[in-house]
């Protein structure tokens, strides 16, 4: 095999190749390097590198006796989650040279398993909304979505063959979305958050991205949740919900969302429409609430000490969340008690739910970071989802459509992404 065919493997299939002894650990970060040394410069994926170093980690983990199950596949970590090895600046010169002392629990769980710490990937500030250097590899006029630009980017130009992110509103399902590939969230509180910079606790999500659905499943694995996919025994049963803020994806958007749900129907599944959730567009303005209120909390000495330091978009959410009384977020948070309940009857006779996983393609412009609006109940209610490319759109950039399954759903939920896949493929 080529070098330039390496660093476009899959995490599935450069780990088979890698247990077989057909590719080398060091082979495969060289080629993942070589890729990021073409395109770097126009992508700016990555918030800190040391080629030296990975290779060394490479050369290491092939001369190991005994290898364990990633082999020493790379990934890509978003800057807000701690490394031992390199700095983690969460998108801030408020914490520029920050260098924490260990490993986050899920940085260690990669590295226990074989992966290997490629580098850092860019992320927003703060994990917020105010846009990194990151550009979209499909238009790099465009945005990659935010907040875990880099890991979406990273994946999307082939630099690296997988990346963890962190999803709080939509920062996993759309970045995706935008650049075309996979992006799984699992249920809230699978996967540890032990050494990952707080955001919003109750919303923080671990997610990963790759490059297909079968390279999702080694991943969860190596993070401490085995999952095994099965073959589905029959066509899925999909709900598609177009849910109260349908009116906000574009019409190209919607229209494929329909295609994708006719589409799967002459392939055999079963899709029914599905209403709304109880006050389900109360529901997101909620999430949008209790996320400032939790980030004040966990940014409040920053908004004392350093707000002029700080993007006026966080400034705004931080004083959004100091000003909300109790009341408000206790009926933000009775909502979404109302709306989890109707969502789990729902998946208790469907298998998933068809939603956008973004209102349309990346939007132009490094300005914004795009509109989470069909993701944030989802986080809220901590249900597991994934994005899949589903086709491009009038711009010839990428859309994506979202599956969202039962909590602690992911081995169903990723069976029938599975099945989806291989059908719009």
């Amino acid at each position: 095999m080529g070098t330039g065919a390496l660093e476009e493997l899959g995490a599935a299939a450069a780990i088979a190749l890698l247990q077989r002894g057909a590719l080398t650990a060091e082979a495969l970060v060289r080629a993942c390097l070589d890729r990021i040394g073409r395109d770097e410069p126009r992508i700016h994926a990555w918030a800190w590198l040391d080629p030296d170093q990975a290779v060394a980690a490479a050369r290491a983990i092939d001369a190991a006796g005994r290898r364990p199950p990633l082999f020493g596949l790379p990934v890509g970590i978003k800057d807000i989650i701690d490394t031992a090895d390199a700095p983690t600046e969460c998108g801030t010169l408020l914490y520029r040279g920050r260098r924490p002392e260990k490993d986050a629990a899920c940085v260690a769980a990669l590295r226990a398993a074989g992966g290997l710490v490629l580098g850092k990937t860019v992320t927003t500030e703060l994990a917020f909304f105010a846009p990194g250097p990151t550009r979209n590899p499909r238009n790099p006029a465009h945005t990659p979505g935010g907040s875990s630009s880099g890991s979406a980017a990273a994946v999307a130009d082939a630099m690296v063959p997988a990346a963890l992110g962190t999803q709080t509103a939509g920062s996993v399902i759309r970045p995706a979305a935008y650049c075309g590939v996979v992006g799984f969230k699992p249920s809230h509180d699978l996967l540890s958050l032990q050494g990952v910079h707080p955001f919003a606790p109750s919303l923080d999500t671990l997610g990963v991205f790759v490059r297909s659905v079968v390279d999702v499943a080694p991943l969860l694995t190596a993070l401490g949740a085995p999952v095994e996919v099965m073959e589905l025994p029959r066509p899925p049963r999909i709900g598609l919900w177009r849910s109260a803020q349908w009116s906000r994806a574009t019409p190209a958007m919607q229209a494929r969302v329909e295609e994708v749900a006719s589409q799967l129907v002459r392939a055999g599944a079963m899709v029914q429409e599905v209403e709304p959730l109880p006050d389900e567009a109360a529901v997101a303005e909620g999430q949008g609430l209790i996320m400032a209120v939790e980030a004040a909390r966990t940014f409040e000495a920053l908004r004392k000490t350093s707000s002029s330091s700080l993007s006026l978009q966080l400034r705004t959410l931080l004083d959004r969340g100091a000003a909300a009384s109790p009341d408000e977020v206790g009926v933000a948070k009775e909502r979404a008690g109302r709306a989890w309940t109707a969502a789990t009857r729902l998946l208790a006779k469907l298998d998933v739910l068809l939603t956008p996983s973004a209102a349309d393609e990346a939007p132009e412009g490094l300005t914004s970071t795009g509109d989470p609006v069909f993701n944030r109940v989802v986080t809220l209610l901590g249900f597991p989802a994934i994005s899949l490319p589903a086709g491009t759109g009038l711009s010839g950039l990428p859309l994506g459509v979202q599956l969202v399954g039962a909590p602690r759903g992911e081995a169903e939920l990723l069976a029938v992404a599975a099945w989806v896949e291989a059908r719009l493929r």
